[in-house]
């Protein structure tokens, strides 16, 4: 007897239309990457301070024994530094940044506290979330109880250490390199008419750089 097979229901499955939109949807879902606040700070510093020595005069000018020359007066001398000032300034500051540093690299206790100093400020203050709260040893710091850590460690790092002598004997012996050369510098021979006002600051890109990376720290500290 022949057996008779049941009928097969027809079912039709609905073809899924490939979308265009599909895949930017799903990327639009994914959220961004983000460059992390410290290397966007860093960043920022570093073409800042890459713009600055650009601005730099040659190096042969500033030390042109040619031009040196004793000055008549005082308010000679004090005419003297205020344009040396405004052409060599970005030179001036290069050279008191390394006399720092030489200061710094020449009492390795004094460099080890200041970089600690640094990367406490950094990595437990300023680029650290405000909803990562600080927790040491089981104990769990606010922001306020962080800040006044910091300042305290602050004062006896630079208070309390050689640090602070160190620092203001090397900018001492800078500031007195700097306003020596300015006065026996002659500054006939410098186009000062294209350079900036002397109202800009010594450390004017410097204070641009921090400007700059504040957007940073901000959104770091959100």
């Amino acid at each position: 007897m022949a057996s008779t097979a049941p009928p097969t229901l027809p079912i039709s499955i609905p073809q899924t239309v490939p979308s265009a939109a599909a895949p930017s949807s799903l990327e639009s879902q994914q959220p961004p990457i983000a460059t992390p606040a410290f290397r966007a700070f860093i960043n920022r510093i570093s073409e800042t301070v890459a713009n600055g020595l650009s601005q730099r005069r040659p190096w042969a000018e500033l030390a042109d024994r040619s031009a040196l020359s004793k000055p008549e007066s005082i308010s000679e001398a004090a005419v003297r530094i205020r344009k040396n000032y405004s052409y060599f300034k970005v030179n001036y500051l290069a050279v008191a940044t390394a006399i720092v540093g030489f200061s710094l690299v020449t009492h390795p206790f004094s460099l080890a506290f200041l970089l600690c100093l640094l990367a406490s400020w950094l990595f437990l203050y300023l680029f650290r979330p405000s909803d990562q709260p600080v927790v040491i040893l089981g104990r769990t710091f606010s922001d306020r109880e962080t800040l006044g850590c910091l300042i305290l460690f602050s004062i006896f790092v630079v208070f309390l250490t050689d640090v602070g002598s160190v620092l203001v004997s090397a900018v001492m012996v800078g500031v007195a390199l700097i306003c020596a050369h300015g006065a026996f510098r002659a500054p006939e021979d410098l186009f000062l008419d294209e350079q900036e006002p002397a109202a800009t600051g010594f450390l004017s890109f410097l204070g641009g750089a921090a400007s700059s990376a504040a957007p940073a720290v901000i959104a770091a500290r959100g």
